[in-house]
């Protein structure tokens, strides 16, 4: 019975159109007060206890890096190197864009902020060169999700702090999945370019490959301090994404002198409030999930998923349309720290590996991005491009089946997420 009492005091609130972090506090703090012996004193202190993990110290952090790059004009330099690398090929204006996206996703760990850099730039570009305006809206929408899932993910840190699960791991994991997915992305906007009859152009030269990269090399650098300091036990995650937003500042004042000491106090600004919005999140979920873990709705839950004789390939099936289906109503961190206490213990029956696991949840995440009503990369997009909410989805929609089908094969083939951990820390 309680877990009924739990969760439709939470869905009331979420459709009376209160917000999510507050819906996740509140229910959790109702059914404490009423159905526990927990006083509200006990509520309050667990809700400070809960942000004091050091891991949850790379959150700010990795945010203020993202702002000082977006801010400091790295998302035009690295389209001019990707643009330099395949701009030939037929499509390759938005192939550049969607080799940018991936990039940029690994500088700035924010699916809406890479969306919004290269977009503003590249989606005017790539109708300029003969796409149609939902060609180009729909190949960078699809391709910025890639930024909840390539390091430094925020939605990975949280998924492992909710679950106590490597950090360094995780953001390892990232990697190749990030990868092949945005070469699928490639995939289908080359066969679209093909098949709408747009030729190949001449290779350029590789003076101006390598002008471009030269001129790139200090954004492209801090995915090397962040995943290097890492994978060469320099630094903790947390530590790393000290010394990445130490460096994106250093880079775009003194290096690129893009950033103006004026802009300073607005970027600074922006990354608090964005920081402060998923930490009050986060603080909330923590608080729910306490509820859920205390009332043992996990085990209980996760006795009767085995007691069905599910095998984990069903399983996961049933979590992939689980999450997709959630991800269309939900922010991806309040959803991973609500599902993730509840997931976790039965895959862990069913021997999925805790690291895969993470990898599928993010990536269905990344695909939420995508779907309305709180798919924030169709927002951004649509304010942008001038496009309708409704064109936007229609535009996304090709690339949007891609990565459905690329979840379907991370979900299945593991190593893909596992190749890259399991070499670095040992299987």
């Amino acid at each position: 019975m309680e877990p009924f009492i739990l969760f439709g005091i939470l869905f009331a609130l979420l459709l009376a159109g209160v917000p999510i972090a507050l819906s996740l506090g509140l229910s959790a703090s109702v059914f404490m007060v009423f159905f526990t012996a927990t006083t509200p004193m006990t509520i309050a202190q667990k809700l400070f206890i809960s942000l004091n993990k050091f891991a949850l110290m790379a959150i700010p952090l990795f945010v203020l890096m993202g702002s000082f790059m977006a801010q400091g004009g790295t998302a035009h330099r690295i389209i001019r190197f990707a643009r330099a690398l395949v701009g030939h090929l037929p499509g390759g204006l938005p192939m550049s864009a969607i080799f940018a996206c991936v990039i940029f996703a690994a500088v700035s760990g924010s699916s809406p902020a890479t969306v919004a850099a290269i977009g503003s730039i590249m989606i005017g570009a790539i109708q300029d060169d003969g796409y149609s305006e939902r060609f180009s809206v729909g190949s960078i929408v699809s391709s910025g999700s890639l930024g909840i899932l390539m390091p430094p993910s925020i939605i990975l840190i949280v998924y492992g702090v909710t679950v106590d699960q490597s950090i360094g791991a995780l953001f390892m994991a990232g990697i190749v999945p990030a990868a092949f997915l945005g070469l699928v992305l490639m995939v289908v906007t080359y066969v679209a370019a093909v098949m709408g009859g747009h030729k190949r152009r001449p290779m350029a030269p590789l003076s101006e490959i390598w002008a471009a990269f030269k001129d790139a090399i200090w954004g492209l650098l801090v995915i090397i301090i962040v995943i290097g300091g890492i994978y060469g036990g320099l630094f903790t995650p947390t530590e790393a994404a000290a010394v990445a937003a130490v460096y994106a500042f250093i880079t775009a004042k003194f290096i690129y002198g893009d950033l103006k000491w004026k802009d300073i106090p607005r970027t600074i600004n922006t990354a608090a409030a964005t920081a402060a919005m998923i930490m009050f999140i986060i603080a909330n979920a923590m608080v729910f999930a306490h509820v859920l873990t205390t009332q043992q709705m996990p085990q209980d839950l996760a006795n009767f998923i085995v007691a069905l004789d599910l095998n984990k390939y069903t399983f996961l099936i049933l979590i992939n349309l689980m999450l997709l289906l959630a991800g269309n109503f939900m922010e991806p961190s309040s959803l991973i720290m609500i599902l993730a206490p509840l997931i976790f213990p039965i895959a862990m029956k069913l021997g999925i590996d805790p690291i895969h696991l993470g990898v599928i949840i993010t990536v269905n995440m990344e695909i939420g991005m995508l779907t309305p009503p709180v798919g924030l990369n169709l927002f951004v997009a649509s304010g942008i491009s001038g496009l309708t909410l409704q064109q936007t989805i229609k535009a996304s929609l090709p690339w949007f089946l891609a990565l459905l089908c690329g979840l379907a094969i991370i979900t299945y083939v593991p190593q893909i997420s596992l190749f890259v951990p399991e070499m670095i820390y040992g299987g």
